[in-house]
């Protein structure tokens, strides 16, 4: 077939390499490559069977664990667009998705099927389908066919579903591949710990196209990953959220073999860094990605990364690195005209490996072929040609007729509450336009009095007006803090007395 992508082909190709060696394992089960290609062959010809053409929704409801891998090519083979949904979604939040894509189907444990099947689903469960004895290849899939829909993190209102073709899978496991810092093979383990429906789904391919393995745990917990950790995992795909979480848990501990610690979704502060470093060593790599084009967008290798925290802050953002292969980047102005180097404005690119298109509550927009994207994202380029990020036009704050970004506020309060994030936003007032306040997530004590040495270096329209708390931020899917929700939770309790001296304070009991 022209322009065919031979998923089924190469699976089996793979387990014909690697046959029983492990692929995945989730400390408690594993699976061969030989199994995870029968149980895969044997979904994706009962899904032909089923009628299920090239491009058709079919969603996933699967936790990580061995069953979250075969479950996802099963159904790529199969040639439908795969619908990977967080196992952790609310009713609501299903409903929504199908609402968007049009899927009836679900894959998922048969744990999950009396509740599918009430919200009018059709469910299958994976226990249900045993490993195909002798599979069959099936034919290629049309490049052009929808081959898989994710959701944005709906910080900016509900979340849009993001459609990439087979063609554009393809292309992105070719060039996760090739950015690789090194070639895994036997006896490389990988450490995955976000949820498979993310960025561990792309990453988790690349190392089994290898015949490497991939431990795949269902969040951070102490007692699952230490083991995992003290046996030294060549790789571990730990966000910065995450990374924080498992330093947390092992203080003082240092963790020998890991190779490289693959990082992005949010920004890597320098104490985050440096903590990272007198654990496992500089071996942190950052890469950018978004859900409009599959990572690497740009990347920033370990020793690059070690140079660049040694380095004086060029106060351009955080640096994340030089474009990946295929892909353009640019800086351009409110109008979409480009901008020099170092000159900050919003984030432009486009790739080989793009979306085809979104879907919204208006119906489907394709993407026009070579059209920028505009990320929402504001940054500027060095003279080495690095991107740097500064943080999301949607962010930015207005108060007293000052443009003002919560990241600027936030880089220079990094380490302030003892390694706990910070987040700073706006809450609306007739008098400033906003009013800038700092949340901390569970400081120490007498956090306030380091946070205001530190923004002292600041202009005073910068300055937040109040110092607040909140037991845990709250955190979308992919581990950002979702500014709305921390402004949410600030206002349920407490109000704003507004004025040229604005005060928050606590509500009474209700």
């Amino acid at each position: 077939m022209r322009d065919g992508i031979a998923w089924s082909n190469d699976l089996l190709t793979i387990a014909a390499r690697f046959g029983d060696r492990v692929a995945v394992t989730d400390g408690l089960q594993s699976m061969s490559f030989a199994t995870l290609a029968a149980r895969a062959h044997a979904l994706a010809h009962r899904l032909r069977a089923a009628g299920v053409v090239p491009g058709a929704p079919v969603a996933t409801l699967v936790p990580n664990g061995v069953e979250a891998p075969w479950v996802s090519y099963g159904v790529t083979i199969a040639g439908a667009a795969e619908v990977p949904v967080n196992a952790h979604s609310t009713d609501t939040e299903i409903l929504w998705f199908a609402e968007l894509t049009g899927f009836r189907r679900i894959l998922a444990p048969a744990a999950q099927a009396e509740r599918l099947a009430a919200l009018g689903f059709e469910p299958w469960p994976i226990e249900a389908i045993a490993p195909d004895p002798a599979p069959v290849a099936l034919p290629p899939v049309p490049a052009d066919a929808w081959g898989r829909l994710i959701f944005t993190s709906g910080t900016t209102g509900r979340p849009k579903a993001i459609v990439h073709t087979h063609g554009g899978r393809w292309t992105a496991h070719l060039l996760q591949r090739a950015v690789l810092p090194f070639t895994p093979g036997r006896g490389d383990r990988i450490l995955l710990m976000t949820p498979y429906v993310h960025g561990a789904s792309l990453i988790a391919a690349a190392w089994l196209e290898q015949g490497a393995e991939v431990v795949l745990q269902d969040g951070v917990r102490a007692e699952a990953i230490a083991p995992i950790l003290e046996a030294g995992p060549s790789a571990i795909f730990a966000p910065p959220t995450v990374l924080a979480k498992i330093l947390s848990l092992f203080p003082g501990r240092r963790f020998e073999g890991v190779r490289c610690i693959f990082t992005g979704t949010s920004t890597l502060s320098r104490g985050l860094w440096q903590r990272a470093a007198e654990a496992f060593g500089p071996v942190v790599r950052i890469t950018y990605g978004m859900s409009e084009c599959f990572n690497p967008i740009t990347v920033l290798e370990a020793p690059e990364v070690a140079e660049l925290m040694a380095a004086e802050d060029q106060g351009l953002g955080a640096c994340l690195g030089w474009p990946a292969p295929g892909v353009e980047v640019s800086i351009r102005d409110e109008e979409g005209a480009p901008l020099p180097a170092l000159e900050p404005g919003e984030i432009w690119l486009r790739g080989r490996h793009m979306n085809a298109g979104t879907i919204s509550g208006a119906g489907f927009a394709a993407r026009p072929p070579g059209a920028w994207h505009r990320t929402g994202d504001l940054g500027a380029i060095d003279l080495r040609g690095r991107l740097h990020l500064s943080g999301r036009a949607a962010d930015v704050m207005k108060s007293g007729g000052y443009r003002i970004h919560p990241g600027e506020i936030e880089t220079v309060l990094d380490g302030a509450a003892a390694g706990r994030a910070i987040c700073v936003l706006g809450l609306a007032s007739d008098y400033w336009g906003e009013v800038i306040v700092a949340v901390a997530e569970n400081p120490p004590p007498g956090w306030q009095e380091e946070a205001a040495t530190r923004i002292a270096a600041l202009a005073r329209h910068k300055h937040p007006r109040a110092w607040l708390t909140l037991p845990e931020l709250p955190r979308n899917a992919q581990g950002k803090v979702v500014r709305a929700r921390v402004r949410e939770a600030i206002l349920a309790t407490h109000a704003l007395e507004d004025g040229p001296r604005p005060k928050l304070v606590a509500r009474g009991p209700q």
